[in-house]
């Protein structure tokens, strides 16, 4: 009598402390669904954003290139220029010398 009394106890304990019910376990989800969601929509907002400035990197880039063999271009201009001046100078000076000669 004596175990089946012992056996009826442990039985009712395992019973009233070992299951969670589906309202207990709704209510310690949720609040974790209801964060993890924030973070979701947070993460897809900083994934736009992210979009965003590497599209607008990628034009100022474009810019900035364009920018570049405009520049460079400008200074082989430049460099022709001076190589002319140059040959005028030689020119002028070899007229001067020969100006002087006479």
């Amino acid at each position: 009598m004596k175990k089946v009394l012992v056996l009826v106890i442990a039985v009712m304990f395992t019973f009233a402390f070992g299951c969670a019910s589906k309202d207990y376990v709704k209510q310690q989800t949720d609040p974790l669904a209801d964060r993890i969601g924030k973070l979701e929509s947070q993460v897809n907002n900083l994934d736009a954003r992210v979009s965003a400035l590497e599209k607008k990197a990628g034009e100022s880039t474009t810019a900035a290139d364009d920018a570049t063999r405009r520049a460079e271009a400008a200074a082989q201009k430049a460099d022709d220029a001076a190589k002319r001046a140059e040959a005028a100078a030689e020119k002028a000076g070899k007229a001067f010398e020969l100006q002087q000669k006479k």
